[in-house]
């Protein structure tokens, strides 16, 4: 897959063979079973059209530039992790646009102009309830108006589960109360956690349940406190684990907060510092919570294991 970091007013395109394009726009946080429905409309219409079939997203979150915030922003699917899923949905081309105060004040005009007609975009998809340009006041029929007989355009209808639209804000919601099965439901994969592994204080190898202390990358969205069945990816090889989220009340003051990301891999024994991995998440066994020592907190983590060991036989 072609990856092209556009930015306004300074973007240039470099794309091969004057290719055209059938593209989905959006920001797609989550990559989520409603953004798949607008991608793979624009990869029919690519078929049925002989076009390369194309995503625009937007680099970074727009809420960032026009909210203000100060506060970091946590993406379901940071860009990198977006890029390999687009790439396994057998997408040509990315276009990843800088999302920048100047990019903000475009008028629905100039945004079709430098980002649509100058792609070589012939057909364009996007959701019911995409805008674009200055205040978010272009709609999807601006889009259509303002073609000039240049593309085609389509629109996909809001995608609903159990009655209410799957969304990113829906997933996110389901994260925050740590329902990981909600959450891998609406995306249609599990939601994913990449990070490296580091050294922490190494007390579950005195208990017999060594743990990859794993330090996330920046802006990634952690699932709520608490001990999870995950799988977890080392060096290409998949294995089932428990993960524990939390600040470690056990052995941990109180009054000194930080949090932690635990993976207890069943039936391994490796030295993985330094690692990159991934996390799959597939279950919420409990609530962390305060044990009375570690001969308790033994017995708790053995039944945990358990269970995540019966989760994946199912």
């Amino acid at each position: 897959m072609n990856v092209y970091h556009l930015s306004y007013p300074n973007h240039l395109y470099n794309i091969k063979n004057n290719e055209e394009f059938s593209l989905a726009i959006g920001f797609f946080d989550g990559v989520h079973l409603g953004h798949r429905a607008v991608i793979q409309e624009a990869l029919d219409k690519g078929n049925e059209m002989n076009l390369k079939t194309a995503v625009m997203t937007f680099d970074p979150h727009p809420s960032l530039v026009l909210g203000g915030r100060k506060e970091q922003v946590f993406y379901i699917t940071p860009l990198e992790q977006k890029i390999d899923i687009l790439e396994q949905m057998n997408v040509d081309t990315l276009f990843v646009v800088r999302f920048t105060s100047d990019f903000a004040k475009l008028t629905p005009v100039e945004f079709i102009e430098s980002f649509i007609k100058r792609a070589n975009v012939k057909h364009v998809t996007a959701g019911f309830d995409f805008s674009f340009g200055a205040f978010g006041k272009g709609t999807m029929k601006d889009m259509a108006d303002l073609s000039a007989g240049e593309y085609s355009v389509s629109v996909v209808g809001k995608q609903e589960m159990e009655g209410d639209k799957i969304s990113s804000t829906r997933i996110r919601g389901a994260l925050k109360e740590g329902n990981v099965e909600d959450a891998k439901e609406l995306l249609g994969r599990p939601f994913m956690l990449t990070g490296v592994v580091v050294h922490g204080d190494k007390r579950g190898r005195t208990i017999d349940f060594p743990t990859a202390n794993i330090q996330p990358k920046e802006g990634q969205f952690i699932p709520a406190i608490g001990v999870y069945a995950v799988k977890i990816r080392v060096q290409e090889q998949w294995y089932e684990g428990v993960c524990n989220v939390g600040y470690k009340p056990t052995f941990n003051n109180p009054d000194e907060k930080k949090l932690s990301i635990e993976v207890h891999i069943i039936n391994f024994d490796q030295s993985i510092y330094g690692e990159e991995v991934a996390v799959h998440w597939y279950k919420r066994i409990r609530a962390e919570q305060k044990f009375s020592g570690i001969v308790e907190l033994k017995e708790q983590i053995g039944k945990d294991k358990q269970v995540a060991i019966d989760y994946f036989k199912l």
